[in-house]
């Protein structure tokens, strides 16, 4: 049976962030917490969080960080750490605002950075059972930098603009704040988590697509490298978005990661 989408729209400083929760809520069973790219948004999940919840018995929780989707908008320029601002100084308050008691956070792209920065800044976090990370970002790479400028050039030309137009209310905001920030000369300077890699506690999953346009499989030899805790790498035929481009194999892989870290198991239909 397909969990049902339930919007769950939260608060912060009188600002709102969109939110949504398929399955049980947290009071029921642990959650998977979506950290979504740095395009997405609640939407822009697709159905990945109904299977993810009808896979692994868990509650999945999804929110579109400030900027993004039906979330409040941001002031532009993004400042260049604004991952580390998003870990150290936001994730925690709507973990607190959703309720959630026991977690997974699974992030995509710059979701994972996010996912991982947190692990890094609260080790000792007692609701944080592990991380499961597609697609991370743990430094700048030529090939990432090359990306998005080439995305940039061609956004507002085709459909690209657009298609996010009807994800976000503030598209220009959304594709600015994220690519401007990462074309940036002084970003790889401030995206390098090396050392925060070292300081992570939980145990951790990557789910790497071998043709990537926007990073390698270095970041998961990094993370195999630096964190202390397990680290699993699975590298699946898909580009940037595995949880789109093979979301069985994603849905899977992260269902038996949550089941190691939790011990629930899915009921069957």
């Amino acid at each position: 049976m397909t969990a049902e989408r339930r919007t769950a729209d939260l608060e912060l400083d009188g600002r709102r962030i969109e939110a949504a929760w398929w399955g049980p809520g947290p009071e029921a069973a642990p959650t998977l917490v979506l950290l979504h790219e740095g395009l997405g948004s609640v939407g822009l999940w697709r159905d990945f969080p109904a299977r993810l919840a009808a896979a692994t018995g868990c509650g999945v929780f999804a929110f579109s960080r400030f900027g993004y989707g039906r979330s409040a908008p941001i002031a532009l320029p993004r400042p260049l750490d604004y991952m580390q601002r998003e870990a150290r100084e936001v994730l925690g308050r709507v973990l607190d605002a959703a309720g959630v008691r026991r977690a997974v956070l699974v992030g995509h792209s710059d979701g994972a950075s996010i996912a991982a920065l947190y692990g890094a800044y609260f080790p000792q976090e007692p609701r944080i059972l592990g991380l499961a990370l597609m697609a991370p970002h743990f430094f700048v790479e030529p090939l990432s930098v090359e990306s998005i400028a080439a995305i940039r050039r061609q956004y507002g030309e085709g459909t690209l603009r657009e298609r996010l137009a009807r994800h976000h209310d503030d598209v220009d905001g959304a594709f600015h704040g994220w690519a401007d920030a990462w074309l940036d000369p002084g970003f790889p300077a401030v995206l390098e988590l090396t050392a925060e890699l070292r300081r992570i506690r939980a145990p951790m999953l990557i789910l790497q697509g071998g043709q990537d346009p926007y990073g390698t499989e270095a970041h998961a030899k990094l993370a195999e490298r630096e964190v202390p805790a397990p680290v699993r790498t699975i590298l699946l035929t898909a580009g940037h978005s595995p949880h789109i481009e093979a979301t069985a194999a994603a849905v899977a892989s992260i269902a038996d990661f949550a089941r190691e870290l939790t011990g629930v198991h899915a009921h069957a239909d």
